[in-house]
């Protein structure tokens, strides 16, 4: 293994996030006067930035309006949500493995960083990562890339690992490479059409492309 860093998505990479994701977007939905939105529906926005999801999720919703169900979303999230998540098969020992085996982890989501430190906390994975980058409204995926190369925190040599084009489309716009993970919110292909360098059904094949990097 010639790898040096692995900078892991959080939300559908790691951990199964969608039970708690799913409950704080519709209780932010119906607190501010909106319909419960489908599971599947909100299922398949996970990953993106949560401002844009709420557009899509709530029709006729005003973009001034927002912010304020994003504040509601987190309050939800940062109290109950976050525990409502599990770790997918295998991710554990996987992450524990590379630690120890003196790999650099950290980890780039579009979570905000005290909400995403929490659930590796939650997780006891928060000391395996050198570093956890954490998104907001406004902030895109490819500039917490570029501002981790810039300040030396990622190796350019470094892999993205991750379940949504987003994590494959920032990885190339900073000249990374890009893991991509089926187990994820990803719909079919959608990794393949963002230019993945490789593509992992299971946390096993993960680790082995990975091996072989």
């Amino acid at each position: 293994m010639s790898v040096a860093t692995l900078v892991f998505d959080l939300d559908g990479t790691i951990s199964d996030s969608s039970p708690g994701i799913i409950r704080s977007f519709n209780h932010a939905l119906k607190v501010h006067g909106f319909e419960a939105a489908p599971e599947a529906a909100i299922a398949a926005e996970i990953g993106p930035q949560i401002d844009k999801t709420f557009l899509k999720l709530a029709d006729g919703l005003e973009p001034a309006r927002v912010p304020d169900m994003v504040v509601t979303y987190r309050e939800r999230y940062a109290t109950t949500g976050y525990a409502e998540n599990t770790l997918y098969p295998g991710i554990y020992d996987a992450i524990t493995g590379l630690a120890a085996s003196g790999v650099t982890l950290g980890v780039c989501t579009s979570k905000r960083e005290d909400l995403a430190i929490k659930v590796l906390d939650h997780f006891e994975l928060l000391q395996c990562f050198s570093f956890v980058s954490g998104g907001d409204v406004g902030i895109r995926k490819q500039d917490q890339l570029r501002d981790l190369l810039a300040a030396g925190r990622v190796a350019p040599d470094a892999w993205m690992i991750g379940d949504r084009d987003i994590d494959i489309a920032s990885a190339k716009a900073n000249g990374l490479r890009a893991l991509g993970v089926r187990w994820g919110f990803g719909a079919p292909g959608e990794l393949e059409r963002a230019g993945a360098d490789r593509v992992a059904a299971d946390v096993g094949e993960m680790l082995d492309i990975v091996a072989e990097a």
